[in-house]
């Protein structure tokens, strides 16, 4: 299994390419980069290692809402690396160029380490069925057997996710620059949670659809065991939401942090 996933990550280094490209709508302030700092640039990109980013090639595109602000949605570009068989992480962006800006982190972990977490933590870790399942996370880029392959291997995983930045969306004004707090990011967990247009959006600006992607993955379900979180948010939104085969809360809830626990 741990060689399959990192042939998968290998794949994607070429392939990810091919995903259309997603321009940030987002442009901080500041003076045009003097020739100065371009000449730095340059000798640092010959002198200098880029050795933890260099692994970060798996590409996976999904959707967030905020924990807290729900009505707060955006979609999230992840650069990920699988550190072992039940460790990821990511660095995302609100999009997938080379003017994309950092708005977040993302660490990803098996059912196994989610299990061996303490009560208080596992708070912060959303669950990931859903997402897999409906057709929201996918890896652009990837031929569909081996994004399958992938996902497979991440059902029942769990998501920490930090937002540091409220970058633009289409349908969202952002902040120029990061403005206070970091903000704990939340899935989806039923349809109709993200609001109308979000994943129509997304899916035309990535060349994707969503909804056949879950066609071709509904045979994944008898693979998912109920989850801590997944009616975290319920009740929350201000559409009727409907849960799908193969998602279900594992049963007490996971309470949200407290405004002390926030950093």
């Amino acid at each position: 299994m741990r060689n399959r996933i990192m042939t998968l990550a290998a794949l994607a280094l070429p392939l990810h390419v091919l995903a259309a490209d997603v321009a940030p709508l987002t442009r901080p302030p500041g003076d045009k980069t003097s020739p100065k700092t371009s000449v730095l640039k340059a000798g640092a990109a010959v002198l200098q290692t880029d050795n933890p980013l260099e692994p970060m090639n798996v590409y996976l595109n999904g959707l967030h809402a905020m924990k807290h602000d729900p009505a707060h949605q955006m979609v999230a570009h992840h650069f990920c690396t699988q550190v072992n068989e039940d460790f990821a992480q990511c660095v995302l962006f609100d999009g997938n160029t080379r003017d994309a800006n950092l708005n977040g982190i993302e660490y990803i972990i098996s059912e196994k380490l989610f299990n061996q977490l303490p009560p208080a933590e596992k708070q912060y870790w959303h669950p990931h069925n859903y997402e897999i399942l409906s057709g929201q996370l996918v890896a652009p880029g990837l031929p569909d057997v081996a994004e399958k392959a992938l996902m497979r291997g991440k059902i029942n995983s769990y998501g920490k996710t930090w937002h540091v930045w409220k970058t633009a969306m289409p349908h969202m004004k952002g902040d120029p620059l990061p403005y206070g707090d970091p903000e704990l990011a939340w899935s989806f967990n039923r349809d109709g949670e993200a609001m109308p247009g979000l994943v129509e959006g997304r899916d035309r600006a990535i060349g994707i659809d969503s909804a056949e992607t879950r066609r071709k993955r509904a045979d994944l379900a008898p693979l998912a065991k109920p989850q801590s979180g997944v009616d975290v948010l319920h009740g929350k939104f201000p559409r009727p939401t409907r849960p799908i085969p193969g998602v279900t809360d594992l049963g007490g809830g996971t309470r949200s942090p407290s405004a002390s626990a926030q950093p």
